[in-house]
């Protein structure tokens, strides 16, 4: 049985440097961004650069997360990536409805889908959009973006989306969501009280954004 992802490193689509050193960095899954970190005058670059990319398979599960799905680029996002040998999965964002999730897969052919929820409409439907088509292996929250659409301070004012999302998960047969990134990179004592928490909540593994924070994520979650 192969054991669960427990570490998920972002690298931006337009710097295919960065993207090769995430590869090597020992992380479980790498997830090459389209959407957040890259800017709209390189989408298209990164688009292609990512294509290139995954037109050969890789040696670690490489996920894309595509640009939001209603609006102008997810489409060819899709289009580019979705057939290639390279791709493990989708990271869909701003998902708020279980019909985002269905078309998606339709228009796919299947590769496993994971849903970000960042909103509080997206968190309400929690459940849904986790039981929404065989093709979703995974929900997890977009804390920023969540953030900003709630109004809420500091970190105790999300506790109750994060159990939301775990609580959906578990009810739809799903494995334990990873928890979002820790945005500050060399607050490494920050991230290991972040990841304690996250675990008590019942999260599995994080998502990363800096190769020094994989060895944190890792001793916090691993069993003992």
């Amino acid at each position: 049985m192969t054991p669960p992802a427990l570490t998920w490193l972002y690298a931006p689509g337009d710097r295919p440097r960065v993207v090769a050193k995430a590869l090597a960095a020992g992380a479980d899954v790498v997830v090459i961004d389209l959407e957040d970190a890259v800017a709209p005058d390189r989408k298209e670059y990164a688009r292609a650069c990512t294509a290139e990319l995954l037109t050969d398979p890789q040696p670690v599960p490489v996920h894309v997360r595509v640009n939001a799905l209603n609006g102008p680029l997810a489409a060819a996002d899709l289009a580019a990536v979705a057939a290639l040998p390279g791709l493990s999965g989708l990271r869909l964002p701003k998902v708020t409805s279980p019909g985002q999730v269905a078309a998606v897969a339709e228009a796919t052919g299947g590769p496993p889908l994971y849903a970000l929820l960042e909103t509080a409409l997206g968190v309400e439907r929690a459940y849904a959009i986790a039981a929404a088509h065989p093709s979703l292996r995974g929900i997890a929250l977009g804390e920023a973006d969540l953030r900003a659409d709630l109004g809420v301070r500091g970190d105790a004012g999300l506790d109750w989306s994060r159990a939301r999302v775990v609580v959906a998960a578990r009810a739809a047969g799903l494995a334990p969501p990873s928890q979002t990134v820790h945005p500050d990179t060399r607050d490494l004592e920050g991230l290991a009280a972040s990841c304690a928490h996250g675990r008590a909540l019942g999260f599995l593994g994080r998502a990363a954004i800096h190769p020094r924070q994989l060895p944190i994520i890792e001793r916090a979650y691993l069993p003992t």
